[in-house]
């Protein structure tokens, strides 16, 4: 399996943060898959590539030429993809992906798991985005999804596009 990674690529965040996408990379390689993700040599990124890598598994860069032209290419990146801009990553990325895990990140991350998940409700694809709450992350983008969901402005129940993992385990469970 493909799984797509969006995440962060700031290195000033919470130590656990790293220690949880380490697992997250040794497991994904272990069980051959491999990682499609941003191709950054920074924070989550770097981090979940580096681990993939060095147990065994592929990486997938999708790398946009600003992020090539500034030399902040992961030294672990397998195969590189190169794309013009951000919206031509997330498509490639959708392109490429069998299954999306978020891990903690920032307005990027946000609007790959929100487009990613507004791809799928309206028919483009049906692949499940999955949030890894590690230490309840995305907590407060649940409650806003909920609220969402009770005003009335979700067509289904906004689970059925995005899962929440609390640990590993349940991410391991729902990429069974």
């Amino acid at each position: 399996m493909k799984i797509g990674i969006f995440c962060s690529a700031n290195q000033e965040i919470d130590p656990d943060f790293f220690k949880y996408t380490e697992e997250l990379g040794r497991w994904a390689a272990k069980n051959d898959h491999s990682i499609v993700y941003g191709g950054v040599n920074q924070g989550l990124m770097e981090c979940v590539a580096k681990a993939v890598h060095e147990a065994g598994g592929q990486t997938i860069g999708i790398i946009p030429r600003i992020v090539e032209e500034s030399g902040r290419i992961s030294d672990y990146v397998d195969v590189e993809i190169l794309c013009d801009d951000l919206n031509d990553r997330k498509q490639l990325m959708q392109d490429q992906a069998d299954v999306f895990v978020a891990l903690p990140g920032g307005i990027g991350t946000l609007d790959e798991i929100l487009s990613t998940a507004a791809s799928a409700t309206i028919g483009y694809h049906d692949k499940k985005v999955i949030l890894y709450n590690m230490k309840g992350f995305w907590d407060s983008l649940i409650t806003l999804l909920d609220d969402l969901q009770t005003k009335g402005f979700t067509r289904k129940d906004w689970r059925t596009y995005i899962a929440v993992a609390n640990s590993l385990e349940e991410l391991q469970d729902l990429l069974s």
